[in-house]
């Protein structure tokens, strides 16, 4: 018997190390016997399965790696992106290993993949502003190959991720994800088009920022989820998903469908009943090191809430909320003696399309303690720009107890603060509407010092009270008796008395001396840089309606203001004005510039004058503030000041209004604000305008209704001297009008050529042509968003006076010569010649010219128009007397011109109508006049007009 079970003892014995054997075996042979095979079939799945460049360095089989998988590896793996991200790496890692199902292999001869392993490696998403993402490159209707027994299929039922960096940037949704030391495991049968997805993941340190904002900072994430997967739709739910964001536990549930051109989501993260002290761990790293330093006990609950469709095209964006409730919450630094306590706070938002305009606060309580000291009220708050309050707030702070409770070690905060204010109601800046109003604000001793300058703000004292019985502009009161603080030994003082919004009555006295880069300091950000000074001594007092009414008897505005390195910015202007020093004092309605100087980039101005209705114009966006200057210049640059010049700055802070249009990839022409009505006599010693350099520039230039009128300007150009007068209206920003009278006598035909690109337009036959000529012409027409004429837009009329030019080698005269046989008119001398002409639809209409060249009298009149198309009819009058005379008739274009003698019959110039309308504003009043004009009409006009 014992024989027996020693024998079956022995056989087991064997069987077992034999089969344990052979495992081993096949582990080791299986990857040489099948190497080729499986490689190849991974690589032609990928390509099946993947829209996207496959790179990998060398593949290997093995068992160990992945225990007991079989896996092929492949090293150095890289993937690129779908479109618009082709060229961008969507995966890239040490390896990428796929696991082989063992029993279809051995017996089906089949490669069925149904594990994924990637490690040390980078994960890229992202997300253009249209919505079009770099992930789409898989295929999950690739076809099948029947023919082919041996092919490999993807069935996964596991991914596996370890040590990754992950990295999700979204620009149409502005989100921006980083993961570092991402690990996950996710199971599933992944190949089926509907799908549960259980995983587990954990990420080492998580950042998150929207809109440019940190939200999470360095977050230790555990997460244990279950996700419903469609590949059909590409839609995700997420039915039970547990996360852990250092010590807050969330709940996370939700939907994400991706659709064609955006996202259909809807997102609810929520922790209930949870720590407050286990909420701020999950907060930015200040405050975990703050928090290490802190009592913190509380509950709360949080609920952040992300639904709808995104969809860029459409302007469609997902509703945002987020809802905190505190409960019994307690704050104490270190062992203050002034703990933050009884903490309530019941807050609802919501961000309707993520438009801020449509911003809600529902801020049912807040409420705290700090000792005997409170802070306690509510909120109601829906819109930003018309906005409807209900607030009742009220508070009793000592500002330094508080500031030692909350433990702001890097903030000193001092002062007595007590508050009420209560208001319900809408307010409407167009409808002069105001909420129901009754509150104050007091502070006493205040002082506020910050580590990024070493001297405080000092010695603040606030005493304002605001108060609107019948919730108009009419009714609304604001006192501030005063505001006042001294920073370096400086002090600066504020008192205000207005009443009546609607016909504003003022009483305001301001005095001190700022140096705004120190105050700046005191509040640094980085990336941001601010200068300049301002020393005030001002008394203003009087009614809104005494400007507008011409009472400037009763206003009673008087004193000085000094600034210095003050940037002031305006929406319609790219760049903003540098103010380096600027002395004005105020008068009544005036305002006085004794010294101003400034620039834009590289542009300078040194102004004196004065601005009337200055008041009017502060308080009322429809008021028109008028003034005359006389501006000297060392450089204007007009090229700067276009609309969109691409180094542009886009502040909306600037009173001056315009006519505008939208953005488009082009300069942009010169916008004139259309609230000003300003007269500026003007010397510049350079102007540059699209690299045509102008010297010496006189004359007068006054702003008006969104137009710029140049009187009696002139200028160097060419070497000559051009004077001008004209009017330039810009409708958009994209177009803009123009009606000039310009004279120029004497100047370099051959200079005008080559540098000015008009003149090159309209006499395109002065190529060949030196000497000195003159021009008198008036000229209209449209420019485009270049600040270029549209050439079919311009009409006018001329005179070019010929004095001394010589023409050589110009085809038309060459061909005349030759088809008449009349040497001498090839290579002409011209001199005391007057061309008078018109130019309408594309075409110059030339009158009836005497010319004589040599002893032959030549008479032409016709038509060329700017392609340089000709119709020109010709009279040759032969010596001694030019009695006889041959009829020419030219056509053709100046390059290839076609003469017929003895013919009367031409060809009709082809016209190009201007569809829009082109402006019809005379030069001045009534008829243009000349340059220099010295017409009694017009000088009396300009007078009236400033």
């Amino acid at each position: 018997m014992k024989s027996n079970i020693k024998n079956i003892a022995l056989k087991t014995v064997k069987i077992t190390g034999i089969t344990i054997v052979s495992i081993l075996l096949l582990l080791f042979l299986i990857p040489l016997l099948f190497p080729g095979t499986i490689a190849e079939q991974v690589k032609k799945a990928a390509n099946e399965k993947l829209d996207g460049e496959l790179d990998f360095k060398e593949t290997h089989l093995s068992f160990y790696k992945h225990f007991p998988s079989l896996t092929v590896s492949l090293d150095e793996f890289s993937l690129k992106g779908s479109a618009p991200y082709r060229n961008e790496t969507l995966v890239a890692a040490k390896e990428v290993a796929f696991g082989i199902n063992l029993k279809r292999l051995i017996f089906d001869n089949q490669v069925s993949i149904d594990e994924i392993y990637l490690s040390d490696g980078l994960a890229n998403i992202m997300v253009d502003e249209k919505g079009r993402a770099n992930y789409n490159v898989y295929i999950s209707n690739a076809p099948k190959t029947t023919s082919d027994t041996t092919s490999a299929s993807i069935r996964l039922d596991r991914i596996e991720i370890k040590n990754v960096h992950l990295k999700y940037t979204d620009l149409s949704a502005k989100l921006a994800i980083e993961a570092k030391d991402f690990n996950y495991i996710g199971k599933g049968d992944l190949d089926k088009s509907i799908f549960d997805l259980t995983t587990k993941a954990r990420i080492g340190s998580l950042d998150l920022a929207f809109d440019g904002e940190t939200y999470l900072k360095n977050k230790v994430v555990n997460a244990d989820l279950l996700t419903r997967i469609n590949t059909n739709s590409l839609s995700f739910v997420f039915q039970q998903n547990n996360l852990k964001i250092n010590k807050l536990p969330v709940q996370f549930i939700g939907k994400l469908n991706f659709l064609k051109d955006g996202y259909d989501i809807d997102i609810h993260v929520e922790t209930k009943d949870s720590k407050l002290n286990d909420l701020f761990t999950a907060l930015p790293p200040a405050y975990v090191t703050w928090l290490e330093k802190t009592k913190v006990e509380g509950q709360t609950d949080v609920l952040f809430t992300f639904k709808g469709i995104y969809n860029a095209s459409q302007n469609k964006k997902p509703d945002l909320g987020l809802d905190v409730n505190i409960r019994d919450g307690f704050i104490a630094y270190k062992d203050t003696p002034f703990p933050t306590s009884n903490i309530f706070l019941k807050l609802k938002t919501r961000l309707p399309s993520l438009d801020p305009n449509l911003l809600e606060i529902d801020m049912d309580s807040i409420h705290f303690n700090v000792g005997k000291d409170f802070m306690k009220g509510k909120l109601y708050s829906k819109g930003t720009k018309s906005i409807a309050l209900d607030t009742d707030m009220k508070a009793k702070l000592d500002l330094e107890k508080l500031n030692r409770a909350l433990g702001l070690e890097k903030v000193e905060l001092k002062g007595l603060l007590t508050s009420s204010i209560k208001a319900k109601g809408d307010y409407d800046a167009a409808k002069k509407l105001f909420p129901v109003t009754d509150g104050f604000i007091a502070v006493q001793s205040g002082r506020l010092k910050t580590p990024y300058y070493p001297n405080p703000i000092d010695s603040i004292r606030i005493n304002a009270r605001i108060k609107n019985t019948t919730g108009s502009y009419k009714d609304l009161m604001v006192k501030v008796t005063p505001a006042s603080f001294h920073f370096e030994g400086n002090p600066i003082y504020v008192a205000a008395d207005l009443y009546n919004f609607e016909d504003l009555a003022y009483k305001v006295k301001a005095k001190g001396e700022i140096d705004v880069a120190k105050v700046y300091k005191v509040f640094k950000q980085e990336g941001l840089d601010v200068k300049g000074y301002i020393k005030a001594d001002l008394f203003l007092q009087g009614k809104q309606s005494y400007a507008t009414s011409g009472q400037y008897g009763k206003m009673n505005n008087k004193g000085t203001l000094l600034l210095r390195d003050i940037n002031a910015k305006s929406q319609f202007f790219p760049k903003p004005f540098l103010i380096k020093e600027g002395q004005f004092k105020f008068d009544r309605d005036k305002m006085f510039f004794n010294t101003f100087l400034a620039s834009y980039g590289q542009s300078d101005f040194a102004l004196n004058g004065q601005l009337q209705n200055v008041i009017n114009f502060v308080l009322n966006d429809k008021s028109v503030l008028k003034g005359n200057f006389t501006v000297n210049s060392g450089l204007l640059n007009i090229n700067e000041f276009m609309a969109y010049n691409p180094e542009g700055n886009k502040s909306n802070n600037s009173k001056v209004s315009a006519k505008q249009a939208p953005p488009k990839q082009a300069t942009g022409v010169v916008m004139v604000p259309s609230n000003l009505d300003v007269s500026v006599t003007a010397n510049a010693k350079k102007v540059d305008y699209d690299g045509l350099l102008l010297d010496n520039m006189t004359g007068k230039a006054i702003v008006r209704k969104g137009k710029l009128i140049l009187r009696n300007a002139g200028f160097g150009i060419i070497g000559s001297r051009m004077a001008i007068d004209g009017v330039y209206n810009a409708v958009t920003a994209d177009k803009a009008d123009f009606n000039l009278h310009y004279c120029a006598k004497d100047f370099d035909v051959q200079r005008a050529y080559k540098e000015v690109k008009l003149f090159r337009d309209l006499a395109t036959s002065a190529e060949k042509a030196e000497g000195i000529i003159g021009v008198d012409y008036r000229l209209r027409g449209v420019l485009d968003n270049s600040m270029q004429p549209i050439m079919p837009s311009l009409k006018g009329q001329g005179t070019l006076s010929v004095r001394k030019v010589k023409i050589s080698g110009l085809k038309l005269f060459s061909a005349i010569s030759k088809k008449t046989g009349s040497d001498g008119i090839d290579n002409p001398d011209l001199s005391e010649v007057e061309i008078n002409s018109k130019i309408k639809n594309n075409v110059i209409t030339i009158d009836e010219t005497l010319i004589k060249v040599a002893l032959f009298r030549l008479k032409f009149k016709g038509e060329t128009n700017f392609a340089g198309q000709m119709n020109l009819k010709m009279r040759l009058g032969l010596p001694p007397f030019g009695l006889i005379g041959i009829p020419v008739v030219i056509t053709g274009n100046k390059d290839n011109p076609k003469v017929k003698v003895f013919s009367k019959t031409g060809e009709d110039v082809q016209e190009t109508e201007y569809k829009g309308n082109v402006p019809n504003t005379p030069v001045t009043p009534g008829e243009p006049k000349a340059p220099n004009s010295n017409d009694a009409k017009d000088v009396k006009d300009t007078q009236k007009e400033n």
